[in-house]
């Protein structure tokens, strides 16, 4: 069988019951939609948060343009993130009509760059949008202040980062507000699409709820324009309210996989060599996803397939380079590091139900394909 970066399916064998009980609940309950297992997972993550507020929408990427929208972005506004992130972050911001403002990331850890952020701000910006990539908080501080000084608001995107800590906060909580994804592969996972955005501020909050429903503050009276179809599912609900408990167990089980990777491996790393993740100071990372580097990447990733391995490439190219984005102007070159970085970055397995044999097996693999290069 082959050996892919995730897999849902140990989890779900130890969790089935518990999984269909949460389907039998919903449906048993007489309410489908914005019924209490909604309310519960938006007052229960919330409250994992030490967050005032917590709305729940249909999908991640929804999160971030609502949650762009609830913070007063519109069109001819300017937004200011980075390009090696998943392209919804892109879509969220260009959904709203505003325009995404990249700037370059750090070598040693993917993150946006803070020193290149205020050379990017403009009359225009409106919202600073850092990703916590991977699984790791950016530098917040100085996001902070420069948000501070010039009367910017902050938007976390918190998709891949559920659990991360910074400075013993969690992230989701240094910002204004912060949009999260449930997509199955995430740290906390349903079992199908779903998102959510937390904050502190009751008027943010409220615009996310009209905006999710349709723009209406009662049934069938709209106030608010533009409104949307983004409700999370009463079934999605319920699992997530079953798993959230579970969050820092499944925490737990992926920093113990990056453990045995950096014990297996670190004899390997080197400049020029394998370059395992590392953890800034103040940070507890979350491991979405185990982004190893190596000049040899592609070499790697197909000499790994006579093994039945494959590895995942995140992200093989970055947004300003993608045809789609291509009319916000971004010549290649602009933005060297992560144009170098999407060369030589990889994925390997990562979820917190790996079997220890099948990463031992991953591992000798590698050992193997990288002693032959």
């Amino acid at each position: 069988m082959t050996t892919r970066v995730w897999d849902y399916l140990p989890e779900y064998e130890k969790e089935k019951a518990d999984i269909l009980d949460a389907v039998e609940q919903v449906f048993g309950s007489g309410q489908l939609i914005l019924g209490g297992s909604v309310k519960g997972f938006e007052e229960e993550f919330a409250a994992y948060h030490g967050a005032a507020h917590c709305t729940s929408v249909d999908n991640g990427t929804n999160a971030l343009k609502l949650a762009l929208e609830a913070l007063g972005v519109g069109p001819g506004d300017e937004v200011i993130t980075v390009s090696n992130t998943a392209a919804p972050t892109v879509v969220a911001i260009l959904g709203t009509g505003a325009v995404p403002v990249f700037v370059d990331v750090r070598e040693e850890d993917f993150l946006i760059d803070t020193d290149l952020v205020e050379a990017a701000i403009t009359e225009r910006t409106k919202v600073l949008l850092p990703v916590h990539l991977y699984g790791q908080s950016v530098d917040f501080a100085p996001l902070r202040a420069l948000a501070d000084r010039h009367g910017l608001k902050i938007l976390e995107d918190c998709a891949q980062s559920h659990g991360a800590r910074h400075h013993g906060d969690l992230v989701g909580t240094l910002g204004d507000a912060a949009a999260f994804s449930f997509y199955p592969t995430k740290v906390l996972g349903a079992y199908g699409d779903g998102g959510a955005v937390i904050t502190s501020d009751r008027a943010t909050d409220q615009a996310l709820r009209e905006l999710r429903y349709y723009g209406m503050e009662k049934v069938y009276y709209v106030v608010r324009t533009p409104g949307h179809n983004s409700r999370l599912d009463e079934v999605q609900a319920e699992i997530l309210r079953r798993k959230l408990p579970r969050l820092d167990t499944y925490l737990e089980g992926r920093n113990a996989v990056a453990r045995r990777y950096e014990a297996a491996l670190g004899d390997l790393t080197g400049p020029g060599r394998l370059q395992l993740p590392g953890t800034n100071e103040g940070n507890t990372h979350s491991y979405y996803v185990y982004v190893v580097r190596h000049p040899e990447r592609d070499r790697i990733i197909e000499a790994l397939k006579a093994h039945d391995i494959a590895l995942n490439i995140s992200y093989p190219w970055p947004c300003h380079t993608m045809s789609g984005f291509a009319h916000l102007g971004y010549a290649k070159g602009s933005l060297p590091v992560t144009e170098r970085l999407s060369q030589e970055i990889f994925s390997l397995p990562m979820y917190p139900s790996l079997p220890e044999a099948v990463q031992d097996r991953v591992i000798a693999a590698l050992r193997e394909v990288l002693a032959s290069l």
